[in-house]
């Protein structure tokens, strides 16, 4: 597919104690697809989640404390796990709501702050703009666009089966993926191809710094955020969109400078 040229590509999925991206833990972990020059890349991981695997959540992919006992905790390979992700194309199905909040809220329990991926292409929301019939589950639309998903509920398997119907829905519906990557990931996540930028656009690495890591600036009035996925957001903004994000920004594993967290800390205490 022309728009993944030159890209890493990773299709990701995870198997998990439960379905909530809060309370629930990472059991099983694959990216499966290629890097810039074509390596096939194939990391899949059982991940010891250091509690017990409900007994409904082992129906669904057949993982019981045994597979996973010995095996590492989520610490042990974040930063494999960084490495892979980061600046990646991730595809997955339901993976904007699930997966990637789920992997987001790893880092942030050690501490850490979690890799950005340079698009996320959903194949649910795909299917879902391109109006097919449902059910939309992934098992259904393999059986429907003719995909094998033998050993279904394995990350691995779930994970090659979203890449292979990404490049089918690709080849049935070509006109939507004659567009840039940002483009297109924009229609996945909202219906839209109108390109979302910040206000501050490419001005924003020139603003005054508030943090000698320019990881915060300041726009007048206001503190902005300089890195990550909520990159030119005002911070007022994070309080109600993702306050953990905020939480880890002030913490020693963020903004390491004492003087810009007072600074920060007064500027989301006024008013």
């Amino acid at each position: 597919m022309e728009l993944l040229e030159g890209e890493r590509v990773l299709a990701f999925d995870l198997e998990t104690t439960g379905i909530s991206t809060s309370r629930d833990r990472i059991v099983q972990l694959a990216l499966i697809g290629s890097d810039v020059d074509g390596t096939e890349i194939s990391y899949d991981q059982l991940v010891n989640p250091r509690r017990s695997i409900p007994y409904e959540s082992q129906r669904i992919h057949g993982i019981s404390d045994s597979d996973v006992r010995g095996k590492p905790d989520f610490s042990e390979i974040a930063d494999s796990i960084a490495e892979l992700v980061e600046g990646s194309v991730l595809i997955g199905h339901n993976v904007r709501q699930f997966d990637l909040p789920m992997l987001r809220n790893e880092f942030f329990r050690i501490g850490a702050l979690p890799p950005e991926p340079k698009a996320v292409l959903d194949t649910l929301e795909m299917v879902r703009r391109l109006k097919l019939p449902r059910p939309h589950r992934l098992g259904a639309q393999c059986s429907r666009h003719g995909i094998s998903l033998e050993n279904a509920h394995t990350a691995s398997a779930d994970a090659a089966a979203s890449l292979l119907l990404l490049w089918k829905l690709g080849l049935d519906h070509p006109s939507y993926f004659r567009k840039s990557l940002a483009e297109v990931e924009q229609w996945c996540a909202t219906g839209s191809t109108a390109k979302v930028q910040s206000d501050l656009g490419p001005q924003l690495d020139d603003l005054e710094l508030v943090d000698p890591n320019g990881m915060v600036r300041r726009d007048g009035g206001h503190m902005v955020l300089a890195v990550g996925r909520h990159r030119g957001r005002h911070l007022e903004e994070l309080n109600d969109l993702d306050p953990r994000y905020l939480q880890w920004l002030l913490s020693p594993n963020g903004i390491t400078d004492e003087n810009a967290i007072e600074q920060i800390k007064t500027y989301l205490n006024r008013g």
